[in-house]
């Protein structure tokens, strides 16, 4: 909507100028502007787009040059993106700082500039001033408040911009706002589903004596989370199972689950217990991932099989229930979670799993519902599980806590059942 009142806004504008305007001018100018909100632009990918509303307004402007800056927010500056009469910013992968120069200032004060004089005392890109360009007009791209790129014209000559070519500027930089953003949108949720299904386990590991079986569920609210669970078998024998949910949704969230996931493999390699493993990667989410809350349940099992040991950090413990025994959540050390600068050393707990044993690890999408206590999601968590086949309780567990909900948060789920025969021979 917004798009559509600029535009009404510069119609008028034209139209109260046609007296200064021949009126074939008037009619081309209203013609062009009006096509900018064409919808047959919207079957184009935003790439296509961009090169298409930029040779439009060169020619609602009867401007030389147009170039559409994107903000990098990794690096904080501005890269051009795509250009028509100076394809060079492209080419050349040119950036400009915030605050910097005619595009970072522009970006900075998120409002229009005009330029009467080009050279290095007003930008700071050299291909501007070397092509020739004498005046220039820019205004920002905006997505609501927050700055998601700059629109820049510029003519060889010296006819000004005008107030009125500020206003027909800006539909275009609306329209560019509200296709990047659907773009970035559409892609950040295919890399980050993609990212996460690539780093679940494709088949569960094997071992007399044990059994093993695992779900993952993603939330149905198009939002990728940060959950996981990852089953694997060290050289020495040893099974780790571990659970972990990264604080977030999209795709920063999967690419650091990703990061997550590799560095405990890696620091399991030391033949370290799972406490000093944990330890290990709480360092690198401080230093390499600030501002990243992780949980996780780390267990590690080896032959016989007959204890568990498990490390948590911030996470729900996990549900054991034996053979004519009541389910009950392991009685654990729970540390902080990874990112949070705790000076409490981490820990791990050891508890027995006789046959006949199953211990389950999830994530808190399984348990947590909207407006609804957590305790009740666990209490309904203790009543599902039973020392049953991995295979039937996993199935049981899902169809009792979700059942026909719709998902609001990814769900992991991993169950590990001791069987009779976990005493090698």
């Amino acid at each position: 909507m917004a798009t559509f009142r600029l535009v009404e806004l510069a119609v008028s504008r034209i139209q109260l100028s046609a007296v200064r305007q021949r009126p074939d001018e008037v009619q081309n100018r209203l013609a062009n502007l009006q096509a900018l909100t064409d919808t047959a632009l919207s079957a184009l990918d935003v790439d296509d787009l961009l090169v298409e509303l930029l040779n439009r307004v060169r020619d609602i402007l009867d401007a030389d040059t147009a170039a559409v800056l994107l903000l990098d927010e990794g690096s904080g500056e501005l890269v051009a993106r795509a250009a028509c009469g100076i394809e060079e910013e492209v080419r050349q992968g040119v950036r400009v700082r915030l605050g910097t120069g005619f595009a970072g200032r522009i970006a900075a004060t998120k409002g229009e500039i005009r330029l009467d004089r080009v050279d290095a005392t007003t930008v700071t890109n050299p291909i501007l001033w070397e092509k020739g360009i004498k005046v220039m007009l820019g205004v920002p791209v905006l997505g609501g408040d927050r700055v998601l790129g700059v629109l820049h014209v510029g003519r060889l000559d010296q006819r000004p911009f005008s107030a009125e070519d500020g206003e027909l500027l800006r539909v275009v930089a609306d329209r560019i706002a509200a296709a990047t953003q659907v773009r970035q949108l559409a892609m950040e949720a295919a890399a980050a589903e993609l990212l996460e299904r690539s780093l679940l386990p494709p088949v569960l590991p094997r071992h007399p004596g044990l059994e093993l079986a695992a779900r993952y569920v993603p939330a149905e609210t198009n939002t990728v989370g940060g959950n996981w669970y990852d089953v694997f078998t060290l050289p020495s024998g040893q099974l780790w199972i571990v659970v972990g949910d990264v604080a977030g949704h999209g795709l920063q969230a999967a690419v650091v689950m990703g990061r997550v996931r590799s560095a405990l493999r890696a620091y399991s390699m030391l033949d370290l217990p799972p406490e000093e493993v944990v330890e290990l990667v709480d360092r690198k989410v401080h230093h390499f991932e600030m501002g990243t809350i992780v949980t996780l349940a780390c267990a590690v099992l080896q032959p016989p099989f007959d204890t568990v040991r498990v490390a948590v950090a911030g996470h729900p413990a996990p549900v054991v229930a034996a053979p004519d025994e009541p389910s009950a959540f392991a009685r654990i050390d729970i540390t902080p979670p990874l990112g949070t600068r705790s000076e409490l050393r981490r820990s791990s707990t050891t508890f027995s799993l006789p046959p006949g044993a199953v211990v389950v690890f999830y994530t808190d999408g399984l348990v947590e519902r909207r407006g609804e206590p957590l305790d009740v999601g666990l209490e309904r968590l203790l009543a599902a599980v039973r020392p049953h086949p991995p295979d039937v309780l996993a199935r049981d567990v899902m169809q009792r806590l979700v059942g026909s909900t719709v998902p609001s948060d990814d769900i992991a789920l991993v169950v590990v059942r001791r069987t009779d025969d976990a005493a090698p021979r």
